[in-house]
């Protein structure tokens, strides 16, 4: 009998367990996030083919054309635009196709220009606001990032500017 308390009492501690939040880490179910604008989730369609549902590699993720990408850097090369500042970006959601980037820097969406200092290739992009100080760091769509030339696993510094649509 004292062998199946004790069982009972090890497994409630270890059930306990998993509902602890380890020190540094930050826990969340879908209940606790909350969305105040959906430009916040999902950028504007730019007629780009969805993401496959099997998608595993680069090329796959990266749906848009040969035209889309011509098109994203001539508009982008050409130049011009309010100068918002640099921002640090990292790899926004493979999975949302197009040429966007999520950032702090504009709070209404828009359109824009990002220029890459690292192989001075620039791209146009839809800017999404997000929240967080102007200092905050931005996510950048994989489709950019590739059009720049900016590493995907590294946290590349690229300099934003807003156009006239």
């Amino acid at each position: 009998m004292r062998q199946l308390s004790t069982f009972f009492v090890i497994t409630a501690l270890i059930s306990g367990c998993a509902q602890l939040q380890w020190p540094g880490t930050l826990r969340t179910s879908p209940d606790d996030v909350a969305v105040s604008d959906p430009a916040e989730v999902a950028p504007p369609d730019q007629g780009v083919a969805p993401v496959p549902p099997a998608a595993r590699t680069v090329e796959q993720f990266d749906t848009t054309t040969e035209e889309q990408k011509a098109a994203a850097a001539s508009a982008g090369a050409s130049g011009g635009g309010q100068d918002l500042g640099l921002t640090v970006t990292s790899l926004g959601a493979p999975s949302e196709p197009g040429f966007w980037l999520k950032t702090p820097l504009v709070s209404a969406p828009a359109k824009g220009r990002v220029t890459y200092p690292g192989t001075g290739k620039s791209a146009q992009v839809d800017l999404i606001p997000i929240d967080g100080p102007k200092t905050a760091g931005s996510r950048m769509s994989l489709s950019a990032m590739r059009l720049i030339g900016a590493p995907f696993t590294g946290l590349p510094e690229i300099r934003v500017y807003r156009v006239e649509g």
